[in-house]
Formats: C-alpha cells, sequence, structure tokens
C-alpha cells in the first residue's frame, strides 16, 4: 500500500516556477479582529480605537500590518505549511485603507527562485498583492521565503 498523502503541506521549491500565480481564500476582517490585532501589538492609535474618531478616512480602519497578516496567515495554511523555512525579507507598500467588514484576498506571483548551496534549500521571491472586495490592491509587497526542496528530488540530485 502506498503511503497516504498529508493534507495542508505546503509546495517545496521544486514544485513551485517563476511566473506562478496563487489566490488565497478570502478573509473578512471583523471588530474583532482589530480590537485584538491593536491590544496585542500596543497600535492603540486613536484612529484604531475611537469608533467616533473623524479622521482623513472614513470608516473602521484597521492597520496596515493586520492586513499583512492575516494574508500571512492565509499563505502558511494553503502555501508554506511545513515547507516554509525563514521569512528573510520583505518589502512592503500601503496603497488604499482597510476597514473592518472589508474582505481582502491575496494574489502571489513567484518571481525569483535561487537554490541555495546547502541542504537542497531555496530562496524564493514573491510578489503579494493584497486585494480587497471591490478588486481594488490595497497593498502589495515583495516577500523572500527560505522554502525547503522535495526530500524525493533532493536525494535523486545528490546521487
Amino acid at each position: 500500500m502506498a503511503s497516504p498523502i498529508l493534507l495542508g503541506r505546503g509546495y517545496y521549491w521544486h514544485d513551485l516556477h517563476v511566473d506562478q500565480e496563487f489566490i488565497t481564500y478570502g478573509r473578512t476582517i471583523t471588530e474583532t479582529d482589530l480590537i485584538n490585532f491593536i491590544t496585542l501589538t500596543g497600535m492603540t492609535e486613536i484612529i484604531f480605537t475611537d469608533i467616533h474618531h473623524k479622521g482623513a478616512m472614513q470608516g473602521r480602519v484597521v492597520p496596515g500590518a493586520l492586513s499583512y497578516t492575516l494574508i500571512e496567515g492565509l499563505l502558511v495554511q494553503g502555501m508554506i505549511q511545513g515547507t516554509g523555512m525563514a521569512l528573510l525579507e520583505i518589502e512592503k507598500k500601503i496603497l488604499a485603507p482597510v476597514c473592518v467588514g472589508d474582505t481582502i484576498h491575496g494574489h502571489v506571483r513567484i518571481d525569483n527562485i535561487r537554490p541555495t548551496s546547502k541542504h537542497g534549500r531555496a530562496v524564493v521571491t514573491s510578489t503579494v498583492s493584497i486585494v480587497n472586495q471591490h478588486d481594488v490592491t490595497v497593498s502589495t509587497y515583495t516577500a523572500k521565503r527560505l522554502l525547503a526542496g522535495d526530500p524525493q528530488k533532493i536525494a535523486v540530485e545528490s546521487h
């Protein structure tokens, strides 16, 4: 009998190719998400804590970091669970506000794959766009991650 396949395992770098694209499921941001995040991080700015604040942006604005971390959570669950080894570098741009009640998803494009000299690993660079329910890109970031290689392919390559 063949070995069972582990559900939920992320992609090894061997499974990816440049220009490959992925889309995450959507995630609606709730008031509870906002309160838990600002409490945990200490980001207690008035624009996040005062529901009646009349600032430059309307609505229950959430920190850009909350949007980013929610998408990273979706990526861990669907793309890099068990294969991601380290987030090495990140460069973010916030383009539009996100509010409580918005639904966001991530659109990922693989930009570069550079195998390392040791242990069958690779540095994978990707661009992630965070898109809301109106198809507006609210943030983008470039991430460099260290991903594990497929153990079966590593064994073949080392012989």
